[in-house]
């Protein structure tokens, strides 16, 4: 069963479609905001739910990270059905599900938004397999949240469920062997007072993709915490990202 406002979203537009991919333990709500700014332009949007997702904790430790990719593909398929051009766009590990996909889907372009390129280096991750048997859940250390008001209506799971990080490793490991197939335009945005997620994360993946310098971008936000959809410079980031949409589209052309 869902929990109240974690659910999928649609907003049916024109032939450009845009695929949002939530995080790690959290929800299409993360992207809501993001995907309603972008349906103002006229493109139609979708915003899916990760297999595992928005329900129960227990749910996401059954999870293989080729459930998440499954989730992705099954957005894939149902805006490619009516759209034409079809950007791929993520927050944390859904940017690193969206880079995945792009290094084998036919999309127009990819947003990589506070997204990961490897897990930081934890020496707990070697002994992860065995003590997940015993510790099911890890608790999260504090909040980098700058806008403290966006914290009251947004979901995440208290806690990262052991066997799930297990599965994250995985998809980033196939991330980093994807990146350099990857010559399609990109976008990368990270907050540089992200404790989530490294800033340095971004680096490592602009250096890794094969797309052309001219054709690749990267913004630093100063004000936000990790979840950039929605803190303090939420509005650079939906400019940013409709800008690169645009800008794609005319390239196109």
């Amino acid at each position: 069963m869902l929990v109240k406002n974690t659910e999928p979203f649609y907003y049916p537009g024109d032939d450009t479609g845009c695929l949002l991919i939530h995080g790690f333990t959290g929800a299409p709500t993360e992207m809501r905001p993001l995907g309603e700014y972008l349906a103002g332009f006229g493109y139609s949007i979708l915003g899916i739910r990760l297999a595992g997702h928005g329900t129960k904790i227990e749910d996401l430790n059954r999870m293989h990270w080729q459930d998440w990719s499954a989730s992705v593909l099954d957005g894939w398929h149902l805006l490619e059905s009516t759209t034409k051009n079809i950007f791929l766009i993520g927050l944390s590990m859904g940017g690193a599900l969206a880079l995945y996909h792009a290094s084998f889907l036919p999309a127009a372009g990819v947003v990589g938004l506070s997204t990961p390129y490897q897990i930081q280096a934890d020496p707990r991750l070697a002994f992860l397999p065995l003590l997940s048997n015993f510790f099911p859940y890890i608790d999260k250390e504090g909040s980098d949240w700058q806008d403290k008001n966006a914290v009251e209506d947004h979901f995440s799971y208290a806690q990262y469920p052991s066997k799930a990080i297990l599965q994250l490793d995985l998809l980033l490991e196939s991330l980093r062997e994807a990146l350099p197939k990857i010559n399609m335009p990109a976008l990368l945005i990270h907050a540089i007072k992200d404790k989530g997620v490294a800033p340095e994360n971004m680096d490592l993946i602009y250096e890794a993709l094969s797309t052309p310098e001219n054709q690749k971008q990267t913004i630093w936000l100063e004000n936000s915490g990790h979840v950039i959809t929605r803190d303090l410079d939420k509005e650079i980031v939906f400019r940013s990202v409709q800008s690169f949409i645009e800008s794609t589209l005319n390239y196109l052309k």
